[in-house]
């Protein structure tokens, strides 16, 4: 039991998310390159650069040079296990971000030194706000021009509601970024490139030290004991229940791209950071010391390896110790299962496992059983993790296959990713799967969709965008749902579970619809993922 204990206490989830292009994702990989996973980290560029982000596993990444899968990653350091979980930047990933989210215990958010708090940025913090989780800021850049690092800690405070708290503080920016200062140990971390290897040649040297004027500069060394006094004196104290809760967020300063600063930023973190946290079950809340295992799906990815055109489901592990052996119980259907080919992975790369615990994300073989949210748990035990929520769509597109013959393809390919969760599938009542209607939340699921088809289905498709901007389920009705009485720019279609809803194409007709059906109600969320199937 002690070795159960201390390897969940010494497990640490989070997930990086940040504004597209705010350097998260090389930041991964620097932490990456600190516990030894990989060796040299790619840099993320276009399609000229033959190197891609070792996170960036599906090949539409590695040429558009952005994420919009969340990857998963799990390293040693320090003595800790870590499992990083890394989203999708691009705001049109925002549903995916979501769920992952819901797996991590704590959050890194990655912001540009230069831009300060961008507008996917708001969106992903008010996700972790909504968590309850703790959320750590690593002002990203520091070695090109930057912002006053006041005044972006005042804009984060002000922009997302949170207090800050600057655990070190940069000394420059841009070609005169030197390092920082370490408040707790008062003491100077400076920083010298050593052309980007695996970390960054760093000199510690007392703030009052009468060779430091000469490392720095003397006016650099003046400027920074003023701001030392200056954030001693006007920041608010350090208080760990207050992290702990997102009321209060640690800041630290440094540049992913040159090093400088990740190792201390990384090493103060995991210190800070809590073992796994409790889930809510209903009036349940199962903590992660119960010897009991239990998980929960919060992510299902096809096709990952294109040789063998597999299905993986993702699971976090909330309580207990997972043996490779032994039978779970699906609780949404009922019945006893062994999980085929356990593995942890590393983006594409994967390693078959024996065991894990709680706070851990393991990949499982899903032959088709699996949905978002479903609950998985020793056997003798019955309860269900609170559901994680859907995003309505707000674009839509009728999608045909352009060859009739490669319908199967077509139905079998959308079908799966609709169960990834990456788009929502409509269909008209009364019809095959012929042409589907097909929702997402950002456009560019779209061109991920078409790409994924072609590329891992062989299909080609013919793709008409909608004048669709809202979708409602039918929560009540009296008569029949083929009686509404709709408007011209409103349809009536099904969703993949064979429930009714309506599409509109403004919030008029919205209103307009529910004034001519009296006994009409509508919801903007279709339920929840992993219950009610």
């Amino acid at each position: 039991m002690a070795n159960y204990e201390s390897e969940i206490k010494r497990r640490r989830t989070f997930a990086i998310i940040s504004h597209p292009d705010a350097g998260k994702t090389t930041l991964t990989e620097k932490f990456l390159l600190y516990g030894g996973a990989i060796a040299q980290a790619g840099v993320v560029k276009g399609k000229k650069n033959t190197r891609a982000a070792t996170s960036d596993w599906m090949e539409i990444e590695k040429q558009r040079g952005i994420s919009v899968t969340s990857s998963v990653m799990q390293f040693q350091y320090g003595g800790f296990c870590i499992n990083i979980l890394d989203t999708p930047g691009h705001q049109d990933f925002s549903e995916d971000t979501y769920r992952t989210l819901m797996a991590a215990d704590s959050a890194v958010m990655v912001i540009d030194a230069a831009k300060g708090v961008e507008a996917q940025t708001r969106k992903l913090f008010k996700v972790c706000v909504m968590r309850d989780i703790p959320i750590f800021t690593f002002i990203n850049k520091m070695d090109r021009e930057a912002r006053d690092p006041f005044e972006l800690c005042e804009e984060i405070e002000k922009e997302l509601g949170i207090d800050t708290y600057a655990v070190n503080w940069p000394i420059g920016c841009g070609k005169d970024f030197q390092g920082v200062y370490d408040r707790s140990r008062r003491r100077i971390i400076h920083f010298t490139s050593n052309g980007g290897s695996k970390a960054a040649t760093a000199t510690e040297i007392e703030l009052n030290d009468p060779n430091l004027p000469e490392l720095i500069g003397p006016a650099r060394r003046d400027q920074l004991v003023d701001e030392v006094e200056l954030l001693d004196g006007a920041s608010c104290d350090f208080d760990m229940e207050r992290v702990r809760h997102g009321k209060l967020s640690p800041v630290f300063f440094g540049s992913a791209l040159t090093n400088f600063g990740v190792e201390p930023f990384l090493e103060d973190f995991l210190q800070m950071t809590t073992p796994p946290l409790p889930r809510r079950a209903g009036e349940e809340e199962i903590d992660s010391f119960d010897s009991g295992f239990s998980a929960f799906v919060f992510k299902i990815q096809a096709n990952m390896n294109k040789a063998h055109r597999d299905r993986i489901a993702f699971l976090r592990v909330v309580s207990g110790r997972f043996d490779a052996e032994k039978e779970v119980s699906h609780v949404r259907e009922g019945k006893k299962i062994r999980l085929s080919r356990p593995q942890q992975l590393m983006a594409a790369d994967r390693e078959i496992i024996e065991e894990a615990y709680a706070g851990d994300i393991i990949g499982v073989f899903d032959p088709g059983m699996f949905s978002i949210g479903d609950t998985l748990c020793a056997p003798g035990r019955k309860f269900q993790f609170d559901p994680i929520p859907t995003f309505a769509p707000e674009h839509f597109a009728r999608v045909r296959p352009v060859d009739t013959l490669k319908r199967k393809q077509f139905i079998k390919g959308t079908e799966q990713i609709a169960q990834e969760g990456a788009i929502q599938i409509f269909k008209i009542p009364y019809t095959g799967m012929e042409e589907v209607i097909v929702g997402v939340v950002g456009t560019l699921q779209f061109d991920v969709f078409e790409y994924r088809l072609r590329n891992e289905y062989n299909v080609e498709i013919r793709m008409e965008q909608l004048p669709y901007e809202f979708v409602r389920w039918i929560d009540a009705y009296d008569g029949d749902v083929n009686d509404i009485l709709l408007g011209s720019d409103g349809k009536l279609v099904e969703d993949y579970h064979g429930r009714h809803l309506l599409l509109f194409a403004s919030q008029w007709s919205v209103n307009w619809v529910l004034d001519k059906n009296k006994s009409l109600e509508l919801a903007e969320f279709g339920g929840t993922r992993g219950i009610d199937y």
